[in-house]
């Protein structure tokens, strides 16, 4: 475990979360929403909306890993997308060090400026 995931997660078990897109990696703490993760990156672009699983905009899919989902609008996820590991980042908790796949409006804001 690298020391700012030590850091950051002060007993020791903050999970890694990686972007498949861009390689980049954060820490997450225990029962910290994924989408707060990211935002703590500084990076630009991050999309953020309602924070409660209702606008839809930090749509992402998760490759690997497991998570525990809090309740999303189904208007964004659908049952057969939850189970194909589509959720949304302010609602999801890592449970083990996660790989993520950027979809929908998170994807284009996040690497428009990219080629």
């Amino acid at each position: 475990m690298s020391d700012l995931l030590r850091a950051l997660s002060g007993n020791g078990i903050a999970h890694e979360v990686r972007t498949v897109e861009s390689g980049e990696c954060f820490p997450c703490r225990p029962n910290e929403p994924v989408l707060t993760a990211m935002a703590r990156t500084g990076r630009r672009g991050i999309p953020i909306g309602c924070r409660g699983g209702g606008c839809g905009v930090c749509k992402v899919r998760v490759i690997e890993g497991r998570f525990k989902a809090g309740p999303m609008s189904r208007s964004h996820v659908s049952e057969q997308e939850q189970a194909e590991g589509f959720a949304l980042a302010c609602r999801i908790c890592a449970e083990s060090d996660l790989v993520l796949q950027v979809v929908g409006g998170m994807r284009k804001a996040m690497f428009r400026d990219r080629g």
